[in-house]
């Protein structure tokens, strides 16, 4: 019966988990003059610094596709970043949930446990407009979406129960351990650089391949470029 505690929570919850996380999306950026466009800026100006430095002044291009890569250094680079934000936003937030709402978690009626997945849902709005961007950076390539395409929905999902996980331990954790939120941002640029976004997983030696698979992000994120261009 404890297995499904969280899980009947949630699901009894679930519409003062939407109110919440639409509440906690908006106020981020209340009072500011872009508002939500906020979130989306920073992602946008990411992808586009890495696209100039990488594939413009260095022209990775040449080196992407002797290890394998034959489609645009742009597409491949955003079909990775796309995941690696959604994961990267979903677990900070998550893991200081319990600190952000201190004042509903002294509530004794209130459920705790859906504190984590509003931070997340809040999360994956932004995450949803980074896909429909790269599936029209996709559509603009010639990469039409078809039947693989639905296989975004699988791996977000997988992405998000992950990171859901990840979250219900880190935000417990951090209550008691300050210093966890530091060690996961610097986790955080570690991971980006163990996980095969700027570059391609397949051109290392078979040693490495093996090591780095320990890493979950490197199935989801080949799980979206598989997706989005590789149709398989």
């Amino acid at each position: 019966d404890r297995i499904f505690i969280i899980p009947k929570e949630l699901f009894q919850n679930r519409e003062l988990i939407w109110k919440l996380a639409k509440n906690d999306f908006k106020k981020r950026y209340a009072g500011s003059y872009l508002g939500f466009l906020w979130a989306l800026v920073q992602p946008v100006v990411t992808v586009v610094m890495y696209w100039i430095v990488f594939d413009v002044v260095f022209d990775t291009r040449s080196q992407m596709v002797a290890s394998g890569v034959e489609v645009p250094y742009v597409l491949f680079l955003t079909a990775g970043l796309v995941p690696w934000f959604y994961f990267s936003e979903g677990i900070t937030n998550g893991t200081n949930a319990l600190l952000e709402y201190s004042y509903l978690v002294k509530k004794v009626v209130f459920k705790i446990s859906i504190l984590p997945i509003i931070k997340l849902v809040a999360a994956t709005f932004i995450h949803a407009f980074f896909v429909g961007v790269l599936l029209i950076i996709a559509m603009m390539y010639g990469y039409m979406p078809n039947l693989y395409t639905l296989q975004i929905f699988y791996y977000s999902f997988c992405l998000f129960i992950f990171v859901l996980a990840l979250s219900y331990t880190t935000c417990a954790v951090v209550v008691f351990f300050r210093d966890l939120s530091q060690i996961i941002s610097i986790g955080l640029q570690i991971g980006m650089w163990a996980t095969p976004i700027l570059w391609n997983l397949d051109a290392l030696s078979p040693k490495w391949i093996m090591i780095l698979k320990l890493n979950p992000l490197v199935y989801i994120v080949n799980g979206y470029r598989s997706a989005i261009y590789e149709k398989e």
